[in-house]
């Protein structure tokens, strides 16, 4: 029976794999519940889950869930210890707590863009999470944790994308980038925006040399030596009245 429920979970982690992009590590929410039924059935949730799912986990929860295990008191408050172990995944109910249920469904939304499984034993839970395509479930039975098997919303979306009326996640990534690297992933008010900066580059050479100082063709020395308007002095005689001047030929 250990090898039959290991090919099973192989086969349906792998469904998950190529339809839905999961990747390890993989990411896994908790719920009490879940640690509760843990912890009353002896089972070592970070020793056993690595193994049952062939790979490397991080166990998560959020705060809405361990407070709803402190204001449920002292009964559970064994798996309030085991819950505080794992990571803690911020929710938007930061301020106003809501139940575990309805926090863990937020944080799926409508497509499991993170790519969570969910670790629980809520049965209005499980079929809340069971409307959304691509939810990995983890629950106990027999002293035993067992993956629940694709549901039927996954399966339905998953042919719809082989039909080519949906795309994958993978594809939808892929678009995505490449979006970004042509820089068009923005809103259509925004596109035209925003202006590339220029790199900046070293000065041109020949704009750092000095402007000659514009001006006039300068004419040769001994033009400009004759133009020079030649005065004499007039030379003074004896009695104070000057000679005529002397003009040369």
């Amino acid at each position: 029976m250990g090898l039959k429920r290991q090919k099973l979970a192989k086969k349906t982690i792998s469904f998950y794999k190529y339809n839905f992009s999961f990747r390890e590590p993989f990411q896994i929410l908790f719920d009490g519940t879940f640690c509760q039924s843990a912890l009353t059935n002896k089972i070592q949730i970070k020793e056993q889950m690595p193994k049952y799912l062939m790979g490397e986990v991080q166990l998560c929860t959020t705060s809405c869930a361990l407070k709803e295990l402190e204001t449920l008191g002292k009964d559970l408050y064994g798996a309030k210890l085991i819950l505080q172990r794992f990571q803690t995944r911020r929710c938007p109910h930061f301020k106003e707590p809501v139940p575990a249920s309805d926090c863990l469904l937020s944080m799926l939304g409508e497509t499991n863009p993170h790519n969570y499984f969910v670790a629980t034993q809520d049965r209005s839970l499980t079929e809340g999470l069971k409307k959304i395509p691509g939810v990995p479930l983890l629950y106990i039975i027999h002293n035993t944790i067992v993956l629940d098997k694709p549901c039927q919303t996954s399966l339905d979306h998953v042919r719809a994308v082989q039909l080519g009326e949906l795309v994958s996640p993978a594809q939808q990534q892929s678009i995505r980038s490449l979006k970004e690297v042509q820089g068009i992933d923005q809103k259509d008010g925004e596109r035209q925006g925003k202006k590339r900066k220029r790199k900046q580059s070293n000065p041109n050479p020949l704009s750092c040399l000095k402007k000659k100082k514009k001006g006039g063709p300068t004419l040769p020395k001994k033009e400009t030596e004759k133009r020079k308007r030649v005065r004499n002095k007039k030379p003074r005689t004896e009695g104070g009245v000057s000679a005529p001047a002397v003009t040369h030929a």
